[in-house]
């Protein structure tokens, strides 16, 4: 087993020579968190997931029934006996609500450093860090769109980790098109609500690890509009609360009707559940009649860029383990003496091949981490920024670039794992090795929380000429703001690479985005997968060239590992360059074509 999950230099290379984490205590908002106070608690983070959280990643990847796995028994869920500790380290510790108020129990965090624990957990165990993570968006909608009585009822249970939460959208009829459900919600005397439906793919829809579990349930009130128009949303408690808000003894009728048997993510159950099947289940309402979508997407944006950590931290964990397993695996003699009768054999890190994978792994991943930790960091600017014109500016660059993220990161972090498997060879396939669980782990990634299809269409119909494009010409001039610090740091090649790959995705913004708004808009939706990614190329690009700048201006006066460290950032930016950015700017003139070969392909033809 690996202690090593994202790398510890690259991390803090990110947060605190990149981000200039070290420095947010200068400002008020973030006064206890100096960098050493940011330093111990990642080292904590790492602690934690390390010595308590990993070891239970293979004991609950088993089959449903084992002592070790997800048991469904009566009706109830036993999640693995291994979660049961570190769940009360994980909660005790403030880890479920960095980011949140004291008052709720959090720790006020920046949202930068929290992304860098996250990815530490969810590389040691995705599943386990499910449970929290839901939770956590489910206290989120309270503390934002709940009312008092609801904040006072709710919000310190859930934040303590005492009572889960979960998130209850999706129908058999209603998936991607969440519109179309038909859970419904009638009105009672008391001001409650009776709910009345099913719903399916719900992610730890029940637990033993806490005494409540609170379902955010998205219904339809009797006359509302059609459509995601008429959607309100409710907590629906798995046991009634009393007045002031303890869980009784009462069931709520909301029963657990089946679990899924699936391809990874086998510690955490996802459930079908039925609301009100002897109709006596009772829901409150967040906020106002027909906004629970507008309430529920606050959940959704968190949930999709936690996918893009999830995805980020299990690539992380597998690249971990390929390195190691590359440097001790010794197999063939180096090629330069391969016709040598006295040849020895060499670790296959040696071998070019090998090195090719590995650091196609690398580059990715962090330019991953450069797109997660970006985010957060603006996050952290609409905190602490005065004028109301720059937060404005860095929300808007956080709504462009979230559908970004999840997507590109989780379709890159499935190729990441992929690669784990092959740097393996045959024992990559064997689940005796952790590479393979790894594999099957990710695949979740690209599929929940909205698929990266419909991460495309959001960015394409909503996010790329939101506020007339406003939002994209301000990512446009982050990036040219790195191009003129890569020039400054002597690195013209890759500052001449990173303009024209900013040029061609601007222009094929322009055409995409002209034939979605013209008679070619099925044309524009076909090609809105390509033309995200390239986007997300451009933000590889664009990440690894500051980094590579950012290495240059301080190799001078580094030595020891510090230097290797900054040589490696240099020529990690020097092969995406050499390899991927070419095809990509390939990508870019295709997507900016906008074929009409997709939508031209009749039905019959398949």
């Amino acid at each position: 087993m690996v202690s090593e999950l994202a790398d510890r230099r690259d991390q803090e290379f990110m947060l605190f020579e990149m981000f200039n984490l070290g420095f947010y205590s200068e400002n008020v908002k973030f006064s206890g968190f100096n960098e050493q106070a940011c330093r111990m608690l990642l080292k904590e983070a790492r602690k934690l997931a390390v010595n308590e959280i990993l070891p239970t990643n293979k004991l609950a990847d088993v089959e449903n029934g084992h002592p070790e796995g997800v048991l469904f028994h009566k009706g109830e869920i036993r999640v693995p006996r291994s979660y049961h500790r570190p769940y009360r380290s994980y909660c005790e510790g403030g880890w479920l609500a960095m980011c949140d108020e004291e008052e709720w129990g959090g720790q006020g965090m920046p949202h930068l450093l929290a992304a860098a624990c996250l990815e530490l957990f969810m590389g040691a165990n995705p599943s386990f860090l499910n449970y929290p993570g839901l939770t956590h968006g489910a206290g989120a909608i309270v503390r934002e769109f709940g009312n008092e009585r609801l904040q006072k009822r709710y919000l310190a249970n859930l934040f303590s980790g005492k009572w889960a939460g979960t998130m209850c959208l999706t129908e058999a009829q209603a998936g991607s098109d969440v519109g179309a459900l038909t859970t419904k919600a009638i009105k009672n005397d008391d001001g409650s609500y009776s709910i009345e439906g099913n719903k399916i793919f719900i992610s730890g829809a029940d637990s033993d690890l806490v005494e409540n579990v609170i379902h955010p349930v998205l219904a339809r009130v009797e006359g509302a509009p059609s459509g995601t128009k008429g959607i309100s949303l409710f907590l629906v408690p798995k046991y009634r609360l009393s007045e002031d808000g303890r869980t009784t003894d009462i069931r709520n009728d909301v029963e657990i009707t089946g679990i899924e048997e699936k391809m990874g993510m086998h510690g955490n159950v996802t459930c079908t559940v039925a609301f009100g099947a002897k109709g006596a289940c009772r829901g409150e309402l967040v906020g106002e009649e027909n906004k629970g979508m507008k309430y529920m997407f606050l959940m959704m944006n968190e949930a999709r860029q936690g996918a893009a950590l999830q995805a980020l931290g299990i690539s992380s964990a597998s690249y971990a383990n390929a390195v190691r397993y590359a440097r001790e695996r010794v197999q063939g003699p180096d090629l330069k003496e391969a016709f040598s009768s006295d040849a020895r054999p060499v670790p296959i890190i040696q071998h070019p091949d090998v090195r090719r994978q590995l650091l196609f792994m690398k580059a990715f991943i962090e330019g991953n981490r450069f797109l997660s930790y970006y985010l957060k960091w603006c996050h952290d600017r609409c905190i602490f920024v005065d004028s109301a014109g720059e937060r404005e500016k860095y929300q808007g660059l956080i709504e462009l670039l979230t559908p970004i993220s999840k997507a590109y990161t989780t379709d890159k972090g499935i190729e990441i794992t992929s690669a784990g498997i092959q740097v393996y060879g045959g024992y990559g396939f064997i689940e005796e090795y952790p590479q393979a669980q790894y594999y099957r782990d990710v695949r979740i990634s690209s599929l929940y929380e909205g698929t990266n299809g419909i991460q495309a269409m959001d960015l394409l119909g909503r996010k790329l000429g939101m506020k007339k494009g406003r939002a994209f010409m301000d990512l446009m001039g982050e990036i040219n703001a790195t191009i003129v610090f890569v020039r400054e740091n002597g690195l013209d090649e890759m500052a001449d690479g990173l303009e024209n790959a900013l040029k061609k995705a601007g222009e094929a913004a322009v055409s995409v985005g002209g034939a979605a708004m013209g008679s070619r808009v099925l044309d524009a939706f076909a090609v809105a997968k390509p033309f995200l990614d390239i986007l997300g190329d451009l933000m590889m690009a664009w990440g690894l060239a500051w980094r590579a700048a950012l290495a240059c201006s301080k190799l001078g006066s580094a030595s020891g590992k510090d230097r290797l460290f900054y040589q490696g950032q240099i020529v990690t930016a020097k092969y995406y360059y050499g390899i991927h950015l070419p095809e990509a700017l390939g990508k870019m003139d295709a997507v900016k074509k906008v074929t009409d070969a997709v939508m031209e392909m009749g039905e019959d033809c398949f």
